[in-house]
């Protein structure tokens, strides 16, 4: 009897892994889906654990199950990912890194997967020497570039909605679903309004890094697993009005940034709008789609897969949201 190939999912209940667990499940391979949630599955070729990823004693006793494959959608700074990548590619066969599609800079559409980083060109030269995101993402890459072994392939996904990930300009759930479900507005900068966004299902972004992994034509190589459809905010914020009511008021992003994150000398609130959502984000997914054998248009489009993960959402989803944006509102009466 065949042995089946065994996979570790670091980080399995987040946007994709969700959807990855019983897609690699179904597909033959015996999955350990680590996560700090209590998680639990029916499919008999899933072991879900809870624990603490971040941990090094937790991470080296994982490795030492010598899996065939890893998918890690965890979240390393500099300073851990010097020793994270090259442990992990001695254990396994094959490594699969998170980065971003937040690493690419705003100088050439559509974005390629050779296209600018904003750790190489960034006029921002504070930004380009920060540990910002888009920037240690970008030194993962990096790092694993450098290392000897090339049992890697690097994901940089666009912005991934899921069940409770409802995103929105630089919004997350608490503050579009939990506002719409409250009856409450939302505050969006004006200069977002007419850039192009590129948001992809987290089921179809599944389907891609499954199709990755262990495929000869993914080892060390780098791909924007996204959809190429595009849409500006204002047509998002449409959707979202259609969809669940929510109401937006359109402001001058100085202010919406004020509301957000008030402090002037954190800057990664600024950088997140202004290095990513005021770009224009439109995606060539051509050599995922060829790696993969995927097609464009049997992706879900953004409409539908919005209305599909909105459904599923409980009416009383986070109903914490902004308070800064709630006095903001209340003083424009």
């Amino acid at each position: 009897m065949t042995q089946l190939k065994k996979v570790l999912i670091l980080g399995a209940t987040g946007a994709m892994g969700q959807y990855l667990v019983p897609l690699l499940a179904e597909a033959g391979y015996q999955v350990d889906a680590v996560s700090l949630d209590d998680n639990k599955s029916e499919h008999p070729n899933v072991n879900c654990v809870k624990a603490n990823a971040k941990d090094a004693d937790v991470f080296r006793g994982l490795l030492k199950n010598r899996y065939d494959g890893i998918v890690d959608f965890m979240v390393y700074p500099t300073s851990e990912l010097v020793g994270i990548l090259p442990m992990a590619l001695d254990h396994t066969e094959h490594y699969i890194y998170l980065s971003s599609y937040r690493i690419y800079d705003n100088k050439e559409h559509p974005i390629q997967e050779t296209s600018p980083r904003l750790i190489d060109t960034a006029d921002d030269l504070i930004l380009r020497n920060s540990d910002d995101y888009s920037i240690y993402k970008a030194r993962g890459e990096n790092i694993l570039h450098a290392l000897p072994r090339r049992n890697w392939t690097i994901i940089r996904p666009a912005i991934t909605y899921s069940l409770m990930r409802y995103q929105l300009v630089t919004l997350e759930a608490p503050n579009t679903l939990g506002r719409a479900f409250a009856g409450k507005t939302v505050v969006l900068p004006e200069q977002a309004r007419n850039i192009q966004a590129t948001m992809s299902w987290a089921g179809d972004v599944a389907k891609m890094i499954a199709g990755l992994l262990f495929n000869e034509k993914a080892v060390g190589e780098t791909f924007t697993v996204a959809t190429a459809e595009h849409r500006t905010w204002g047509e998002i914020a449409d959707y979202y009005r259609d969809i669940c009511d929510l109401k937006a008021m359109w402001v001058d992003k100085e202010d919406y940034l004020r509301i957000l994150a008030p402090d002037p000398y954190y800057p990664g609130a600024r950088w997140q709008l202004e290095c990513d959502r005021l770009f224009d984000r439109i995606i060539d997914n051509s050599k995922v789609l060829a790696a993969t054998g995927m097609k464009q248009a049997g992706l879900m489009p953004l409409y539908d897969g919005l209305e599909y993960e909105i459904s599923r959402c409980p009416r009383d989803f986070c109903r914490t949201s902004c308070e800064r944006m709630d006095a903001y509102l209340a003083s424009m009466k």
